[in-house]
């Protein structure tokens, strides 16, 4: 194993910040923006496990928030079960490559307003 992160993330801080110009997509792929608008009202839910997700990421890869890495680079979605899987481009491939990571595996869950992620990366 490479590294574990876990972030916690508040429902109604996303919800606040999507009404904000810019914030969606500044933060998320253009995949997440059209799953997140696809959910209705369950949209900034979703936004918030996947921003999670993102910070997740950065703290299995041992780096957090340093801005080598965009936000945006670091995609969620899903495959045909719904399960969440990362799709990674940009710096955020690159330095995956770098520390030898070879699969990240991501579990997302919310309940009473709360999202959470984990990423594992082997």
């Amino acid at each position: 194993m490479i590294g574990i992160g876990l972030d916690l993330c508040q429902v109604e801080r996303i919800e606040s910040a999507i009404a904000s110009t810019g914030f969606l997509e500044r933060y998320y792929t253009p995949a997440e923006r059209e799953y997140i608008t696809g959910r209705g009202k369950m949209g900034p839910q979703s936004a918030a496990a996947m921003f999670a997700a993102k910070e997740a990421f950065l703290k299995a890869m041992g780096s957090g928030i340093d801005g080598q890495i965009r936000l945006s680079e670091i995609g969620v979605i899903h495959d045909q079960s719904g399960a969440p899987r990362y799709q990674l481009t940009g710096a955020a491939l690159e330095r995956l490559c770098q520390l030898g990571g070879k699969t990240v595996h991501l579990t997302l869950t919310h309940e009473n307003g709360m999202a959470a992620a984990v990423a594992i990366i082997e």
